[in-house]
Formats: structure tokens, C-alpha cells, sequence
């Protein structure tokens, strides 16, 4: 199996067979982002092109900012999961998986470096403006699977990717000590849910324990990092307020 790199940004391949055609119809419109909370970058890529593994993504960045494509874009890369993004389900089906070199919250959770976040910035740039794909489908794994997945989590500078013309992001709600907490409040649970369904999440119960807290925190892990408690104040119901009020109309798969 030998392939050409997609983007200019590669600096390495290692071909996975974990992979396969995407569905009919589909087309990369969709980037995700996950940490491979591995302890080393090497590990994660022979995993991922492990056929045991049973999962693959198209790229893998290191803590230096080297690039290695494991699956051309042509294909259905197998990084999602069960997941659900804007009415879809198939993810892995309209979407680019980039893993990124980080042992996660079991692990220490490191910062991620600004040669990893630079990186991350120039390939994602790349890749949208081939494929069209726009800023507000730049997802988190969280995003697409509230609850059962919470990375790259809260230390992931999606500002940084923001500056760099890379995803949509808005300058979060100051934090305030006394921030008015909305959790008991049926009318903004209520609306921050429609918010939520608006911007493209899966709003519907999988059958998981405190669903709105998960929901609220992966919200907050993308959107409002500084304070990813799950609770529902008044600075989180203004900035996912703010943010739909961006949104353009809506493009599917």
C-alpha cells in the first residue's frame, strides 16, 4: 500500500489498512481533532496503522510538529466512532481525522507546544481550504461525542488555531466569581439546549448519567476552557449565545 502525501505539510508516510472507501455521496466537510492519549507520537502511528487496532486516522502531529499520514483524505479513515454531528451520524464518512501526540487527562495532560499547535494551525488551514470545509466544522472528538470522549480537552488553544485562520471562536464571557448559575433555570436549560442543537450537536440522551452536565462541558472545553465545570452560569449561556449568532447557514455533508 503506497500513496502520495495529500498535503504539503507531510513530512512523513506510514500507510494504514484500517480504512476503506467512503460512503456513497460523502466527502471530507469535517475535521476532527483528538489527542492519541498515548505516551509517544511513534507508539500512536503504528497502533493506528495496526490492523488489530481496528482504527486509523489520516494524520498524526508529534509534540515537534511532524506531520505522518497514515490514510489519504480520499478515504474513510476510522477515528470517530459512534458519534453525531448536525443530523449525521456517519462521521467517519464526511470527515478528516488528526490525532494529536498527547498522553491525556489519565496521563499528566501536558500543555500542548506552540511547534504542535503551529503545526496543527498550518495543516487543518491547508486541508479546509482544499476541501471548502468551514470554520465551524473544525470539531473537537469531544464535540461529536459528548460524554463519551473528552478530547483534546480543555489545554487545547483553540484561540490559537481561532488567530490562525483555522475553526470558529469568539472571545469567551469573562469569568466572574459570582457568575449567576443557570442549572435549575428550565427556560435556559431550554435554550441552551436549542443553542447547542443549532450549532450542530447531538442533543439527545444516549441513555448517559447527568447528560446536560456533559453536554455543558464539552461545550465549555471548546468554547469557554477556563471554566470547563459542566455548570451552566451565565458567562457560558452569552458565549454559546453569541457564537450560534455567527453561524452561517447551515452546509451538510
Amino acid at each position: 500500500m503506497s500513496f502520495k502525501a495529500d498535503s504539503k505539510h507531510v513530512h512523513a508516510l506510514h500507510p494504514s489498512c484500517n480504512c476503506g472507501d467512503r460512503a456513497k455521496g460523502f466527502r471530507p466537510s469535517m475535521i476532527v481533532l483528538h489527542y492519541t492519549g498515548m505516551e509517544a507520537a511513534d507508539q500512536a502511528v503504528r497502533w493506528l496503522a495496526d490492523p488489530r487496532s481496528k482504527v486509523s486516522s489520516h494524520y498524526v502531529v508529534d509534540e515537534k510538529g511532524h506531520i505522518t499520514q497514515l490514510v489519504e483524505e480520499c478515504q474513510r479513515a476510522w477515528h470517530a466512532g459512534a458519534s453525531h454531528w448536525a443530523g449525521e451520524t456517519d462521521i467517519n464518512s464526511c470527515s478528516i481525522g488528526i490525532e494529536i501526540q498527547n498522553p491525556g487527562h489519565e496521563h499528566g495532560y501536558p500543555d500542548f507546544p506552540p511547534a504542535q499547535m503551529q503545526a496543527i494551525a498550518d495543516l487543518c488551514r491547508d486541508i479546509a481550504q482544499r476541501w471548502k470545509i468551514p470554520p465551524e466544522r473544525v470539531l473537537a472528538h469531544a464535540d461529536i461525542a459528548p460524554g463519551r470522549k473528552i478530547d483534546p480537552g480543555e489545554k487545547f488553544d483553540w484561540a490559537f488555531l481561532g488567530k490562525h485562520g483555522v475553526g470558529r471562536w469568539i472571545e469567551p464571557a469573562p469569568l466572574k466569581d459570582d457568575a449567576r448559575i443557570l442549572d435549575d433555570d428550565a427556560g435556559a436549560r431550554t435554550e441552551a439546549l436549542e443553542l447547542l442543537r443549532l450549532y450542530g450537536y447531538g442533543i439527545e440522551n444516549p441513555g448517559r448519567d447527568n447528560w446536560f452536565w456533559h453536554l455543558i462541558r464539552t461545550f465549555q472545553m471548546h468554547f469557554r476552557p477556563a471554566r470547563a465545570d459542566g455548570r451552566l452560569d451565565a458567562g457560558t449561556l452569552d458565549t454559546l449565545r453569541r457564537l450560534v449568532a455567527t453561524l452561517p447557514a447551515r452546509a451538510t455533508c
